[in-house]
């Protein structure tokens, strides 16, 4: 079911972006200086093509799809878990990310987890992705948490992710329930 908000679709990307400028410091500008990819904008109707296919992406998910991280994410993209636990950190291409931090996560589930309320924004490069999550860990006991992933889109892929979760959740269900013997090391 996608939930939409005119409050939350209105403030979150003004307070988000509100929140980060008072932390970023100024970005000299000279001449031949290359701008920062963060800083460029999409080409004309790239913007709504990228929210678009995230989109279309997310509703196969939640339709029971699992294929999300191999369409979405380009081969080499860099995905940052943003925080200060042991599972936050960055993986560098998509195999790395899935190998360490969705399959050691998705093996513990019974029942994967599954968008279940989502927006999605986009400004420029950027894809913005606000989404609450449910699945079944493999003792039974729910799994839900709220996500923030902020894709920049190249070429059609996201070349770099950062998402913002609550890890305690995520963590607790890692050290909860034992991988399976067969994918045990």
């Amino acid at each position: 079911m996608k939930i939409r908000s005119l409050r939350i679709t209105r403030l979150l990307p003004a307070a988000m972006l509100a929140a980060t400028a008072v932390h970023l410091p100024a970005i000299p500008q000279t001449p031949g200086d290359q701008v920062c990819h963060s800083l460029e904008q999409a080409p004309p109707g790239q913007e709504e093509a990228n929210r678009q296919f995230v989109t279309s992406a997310i509703e196969r998910w939640a339709a029971g799809g699992s294929e999300f991280f191999n369409e979405v994410l380009s081969e080499d993209v860099v995905w940052t878990i943003e925080g200060s636990s042991q599972s936050s950190g960055i993986y560098r291409g998509r195999s790395d990310f899935v190998a360490r931090a969705v399959a050691p996560f998705a093996i513990r589930l019974s029942q994967p987890i599954r968008p279940v309320e989502w927006q999605i924004w986009a400004d420029g490069d950027h894809v913005i992705i606000n989404w609450k999550g449910k699945g079944v860990a493999r003792d039974g006991a729910p799994y839900g948490n709220t996500y923030v992933w902020i894709l920049r889109m190249e070429n059609g892929k996201a070349a770099e992710v950062s998402a913002f979760l609550d890890l305690a959740p995520y963590e607790d269900v890692i050290q909860r329930i034992p991988a399976p013997a067969s994918e045990r090391n």
